[in-house]
Parts: C-alpha cells; sequence; structure tokens
C-alpha cells in the first residue's frame, strides 16, 4: 500500500452517528481513525495488474494522440455528482468519453493527453483517498491501482490539477513534466499555434448555460496565450463508432446476459400479473450475472406499448394484449439495445398478427439492406418503403406518397450502441467493420393521434377513410428491435436466441411455468 495515497480528515456529523456526548463522540472518532488505519495497512487490496482492458485503453489513447498532433493537449473531466433526495447521490454514472480512455468510474478524475512531450504523455489527476471518507462511501483507487487499471504512468491527485494546467500554460514545469519533456508544448504555445482540444458540446446554443468546459475554456483564455481552443468531439465520435476487437467480445457477453433475462420476461408473463413483475425478473438476471440494466427497461402492455419510452411499470396484464419489453444489460459499460413484443395470454389474436408481422416484414427488410457502405438512414428508409405498403393495405393510411406513415411508425429504425445504449454517431456514415448499431422498426396505434389532427378538409377527410382501421387496431404497439456488430466477416445478429417470428414466440410462450401461463 502506498500511504501517501490516505489523509484521515474530520467529517460532518452524518445522522447515524448523533453524539451522545462530546468526550464518547471525540473518544469513537479517534477509535473509528485508528482502526480504519491499521486496516487500511494490512487489508488493502493488491493493485490490479495490466489486462487487456488497460492493453486496449492504451490502445485508444494513442490512436487519440495521433490524431491530435503535437501541438495539442486534450482535457477531460468525469461526470458530476447528482444528487438524488437531500443527502443521497444517484448511482454514479462516469463521463462517457473519459471512461472509454482511462476505464476509471469514479468521480473527480481528470485525464490530461499531451501528444507532444517527449515522454509522461497521458497524466490521470484522480482523488485522494480519505480512510474516514472511505468508511461511509466505499474505496476509491490508490495511485498504483489507477496505474495498473488505466496503463497511465503519471498518476497525480486531482488537487494538482489546476497548478498543472496553470504551469503549462505558462510555459513551466510541473514536477515530473519538466521544461524537456514539454518542450514541444511549449514551443507551440511560443509560437502562437498551440490547442486545448475540449469536448465542447457544438450543439449547445448561444443563450444555453455555459457547460465545464466552456466555462473552463473561458477561464483559460482570459489568463494565457499562445493557443485556440479546439473541440474534440467530432475526434471521439469518430473513434468509438468503430468498436475495438475487447470492446465487441464484451458487448457479445453482454447479449448472453440480456437474452437470458429477456426470456425470463417473457416466463414471467401472464394474464394478471403486472407490468413490474417482469420487469424485476428481467433485471434480477442482470444483477445476478455482474450486470445492470443499460437504461431505464421499458414494460408496457396493452395500450401502454404505444408509449415509445414508458417510464412506469405498475398496469396489471390482461388476457388478449400485448406486452412491449425493451431491456439490455449493460456489462462493463457497453450496452446493446433489444425490444421484443408477444402476447400476455400466449397467442396473438388475428389483429395482432396483422401489425406484427408488418413490422417483423419491415426488420427483415431493413436487415437485408444492412451492409459496408450503406448508411443507416438507409436502411430507415427500407423499412419506411415495407411499412408504407402495409399500412395502405390495412387501411391505416390513403396514400403512401406523403408522410401519412408518421401517424404510426414515429422514430427512426436505426442508432449506434456501445458506451451509451444510443451511441455516438452521424446516421449517415457509411456502415463499416467494427460499428455496432440496432434495426429496430415500430408500429403504434393511437386514436389520439386522429383526434389530434386538425380539422381541414383534407384531414378530415382522411379521418373519415382510416377510422375504421384504427378502431380495428387501437391501441395495438408492436416494436421488434435487435442489435448488430459489423464485422469482417459480415453482419452478426447478436440477440438471435431471442424468438421472433409469431411461430417460435408462441413456442417459447407455450413453455412457460404452469403458474405464469395461466
Amino acid at each position: 500500500m502506498n500511504t501517501s495515497d490516505y489523509s484521515i480528515t474530520q467529517l460532518p456529523n452524518h445522522p447515524i452517528h448523533e453524539p451522545m456526548s462530546t468526550t464518547l463522540t471525540g473518544m469513537k472518532r479517534v477509535l473509528i481513525g485508528a482502526i480504519i488505519a491499521i486496516a487500511g495497512l494490512v487489508a488493502v487490496a493488491a493493485p490490479a495488474a495490466a489486462s487487456p482492458f488497460s492493453d486496449d485503453l492504451a490502445a485508444r489513447r494513442a490512436r487519440v494522440m495521433e490524431r491530435l498532433g503535437p501541438d495539442a493537449m486534450l482535457i477531460l473531466w468525469s461526470a458530476p455528482v447528482a444528487r438524488y433526495s437531500n443527502d443521497v447521490d444517484y448511482e454514479f454514472r462516469q463521463d462517457s468519453n473519459l471512461y472509454y480512455l482511462t476505464g476509471v468510474t469514479q468521480p473527480d478524475t481528470m485525464l490530461v493527453l499531451m501528444p507532444g512531450n517527449e515522454g509522461r504523455r497521458e497524466i490521470l489527476f484522480i482523488k485522494g483517498r480519505n480512510l474516514e471518507q472511505e468508511h461511509w462511501t466505499g474505496r476509491v483507487l490508490g495511485t498504483d491501482e489507477a496505474k495498473a487499471q488505466t496503463g497511465i504512468e503519471t498518476v497525480l491527485p486531482n488537487t494538482q490539477f489546476e497548478p498543472f494546467v496553470t504551469a503549462m500554460l505558462s510555459r513551466r514545469g510541473f514536477g515530473a513534466i519538466g521544461a524537456t519533456q514539454a518542450a514541444r508544448w511549449f514551443d507551440a504555445l511560443a509560437a502562437g499555434r498551440g490547442r486545448v482540444a475540449l469536448l465542447l458540446d457544438p450543439n449547445r446554443g448561444i443563450d444555453d448555460p455555459l457547460t465545464p468546459p466552456l466555462e473552463f475554456a473561458r477561464k483559460i483564455r482570459d489568463r494565457f496565450v499562445g493557443f485556440a481552443v479546439a473541440d474534440v468531439t467530432r475526434l471521439l465520435i469518430e473513434q468509438r463508432l468503430i468498436k475495438t476487437p475487447y470492446e465487441r467480445s464484451v458487448l457479445a457477453k453482454s447479449f448472453e446476459i440480456t437474452n437470458d433475462a429477456q426470456l425470463a420476461g417473457m416466463r414471467a408473463t401472464h394474464p394478471g400479473a403486472f407490468e413490474y413483475e417482469v420487469k424485476a425478473a428481467i433485471e434480477a438476471v442482470h444483477q445476478s450475472r455482474g450486470a445492470a440494466p443499460g437504461y431505464p427497461s421499458i414494460v408496457g402492455s396493452g395500450p401502454n406499448a404505444t408509449i415509445l419510452h414508458y417510464p412506469e411499470g405498475g398496469r396489471q396484464m390482461k388476457a388478449g394484449e400485448l406486452l412491449l419489453v425493451d431491456a439490455a444489460a449493460s456489462l462493463d459499460y457497453l450496452t446493446g439495445d433489444v425490444t421484443r413484443t408477444y402476447p400476455v395470454s400466449g397467442t396473438f389474436s388475428p389483429v395482432q398478427r396483422d401489425i406484427y408481422e408488418l413490422v417483423l416484414q419491415a426488420q427483415l427488410e431493413g436487415i437485408k439492406t444492412a451492409k459496408p457502405g450503406v448508411a443507416l438512414i438507409d436502411i430507415h428508409r427500407k423499412t419506411v418503403e415495407v411499412i408504407k405498403t402495409g399500412l395502405l393495405k390495412l387501411g391505416l393510411i390513403t396514400d403512401t406518397t406523403g408522410d401519412q406513415y408518421r401517424m404510426w411508425y414515429t422514430h427512426g429504425a436505426s442508432h449506434y450502441i456501445g458506451i451509451d445504449v444510443h451511441d455516438v454517431g452521424d446516421n449517415g456514415h457509411p456502415l463499416e467493420p467494427g460499428m455496432a448499431f440496432t434495426i429496430e422498426p415500430g408500429i403504434y396505434i393511437r386514436q389520439i393521434v386522429l383526434d389530434s389532427l386538425p380539422k381541414t378538409p383534407a384531414n378530415l377527410a382522411l379521418i373519415e377513410k382510416v377510422q375504421p382501421a384504427v378502431t380495428k387496431y387501437a391501441d395495438i404497439g408492436v416494436r421488434i428491435e435487435d442489435s448488430f456488430l459489423l464485422d469482417e466477416s459480415g453482419l452478426r445478429n447478436l440477440s438471435t436466441a431471442l424468438p421472433k417470428t409469431i411461430s417460435d414466440v408462441e413456442a417459447v410462450m407455450r413453455r412457460r411455468p404452469a403458474t405464469a401461463a395461466r
């Protein structure tokens, strides 16, 4: 153990240890401090050895630095801690880009990359260890552990971040990163060609509040010279789009969990059960396998299946309804996205079959389209073609040349997956090996859509023609979604283990436990 990682400071009184007296409180604090200090000396886990993950992180950073060039300095921050209630925080979720380059999952972390340095091109700043704080909130990485986990040799306390940046922008050495190490950066500043690369969120408007990186950019521009502030967003997006072999392997493992969890949800479905029972069955599998939900699980029955991101889960399912389940596991910060729609009673009704078969046909045609050089927007357009034709046959639209189909098909067919379930990337980018994405057409029949149309002559005529079909298919929501990885050998369906055809879905539902099939 590196004892320099630790400090012991007094914390504010917590409600769980209200003092009985000043003397007793002092004695307790001394004893707790002593016990924790001794435990820290003899029981701290050994630092992790280098791993395929740390090797992959190092390769990711190397590719970023190669593209940044020697005159740049990249700075990334961890995500902020979010307050849940009073003095309780939400479970921490790391900023996706910082995780992508460091694998660190704790707050108060900063990464600096200086590609032009002679050595020590990667500097990680982490929260210093505090034994009394760790007694309350858990261990944080020590210096040696951070080095082993990330593959970064220069790890400093985060209290040194601002002095370090000040020194680098003032062309002064800082500790082990002296003038010789940083000579290329200092020369770039002197020549006015330095670039401080930050994530600047280019989608923000002029009146939106400044993000921390934008506020940081404003501060350093006011105080230092010799550099321009550059936005590194596009560079990171383009790199994250192509999954490394390591990421592909973890993503595949996450789907082993996702698929088993979806099947557990099907087994828990029956008339009289509540949506939250299915959600619990799914997420229990996630947790039992060391994963977590990749996003808030969507479990919507009956009319709730027509709500794209249905947030609740308290409705009791009824015989004859459909259940739409959109849920996937996140394993080591990699998540997919999978949706299945199935009959609560175990058998599709004729009207449910009409909608389901149309959505399935659209997805299958979209899958045929997914090839290198084709973009996600092309996949979406193919699904639109199929759905337009089908909706016309069902009487739900009167014209395939316009946008009437948007009344019932209300979202895009595809998005990227990865560290974020809706991962970064342009849906117009040609597909390449290493990209992971979904194909997920859906149809949602809601009477309120017709009721909300402006009462123009054209709309009134449309309503009159499609109202019988809308009444026939009312409250049916169907989405079929699989996640795919395009690799060098072709397109790989990561959720292929889940039933999708009507016959396969009904076969699985027939195999439910007798208590669930009632």
